[in-house]
């Protein structure tokens, strides 16, 4: 009988533990979440920067304002190049969103 309320005992401060260190890990797995959610919405936030940039430099090439004139001409090549070089980091549609599971 003895061993019996020893093993209860022991089962019963052993799930109390057990129980401890699960709650302590959601929390923490919750809260990795959600910086992994600020950083992603932050990575959108750029993407969104250097596609809007994409277009605004396409709408000027188009117009060919800036050819006229050799040192704004040049600079503004050199823009081309850093936007071609920004559009590498662009993030793809479905970047961060949860996959639908079938």
């Amino acid at each position: 009988m003895n061993i019996l309320v020893a093993f209860l005992i022991f089962t019963s401060i052993l799930c109390l533990i057990l129980g401890y260190g699960v709650i302590n890990l959601i929390k923490k797995t919750e809260k990795y979440e959600d910086v992994v959610q600020d950083q992603v919405n932050y990575l959108q936030s750029i993407s969104n920067i250097i596609a809007d940039a994409k277009t605004y430099l396409k709408t000027l090439d188009e117009k060919g304002v800036f050819e006229s004139d050799d040192e704004v001409g040049e600079y503004f090549r050199q823009m081309k190049k850093v936007q071609e070089e920004l559009d590498k980091y662009m993030l793809p549609e479905n970047y961060g969103k949860e996959e639908e599971q079938s």
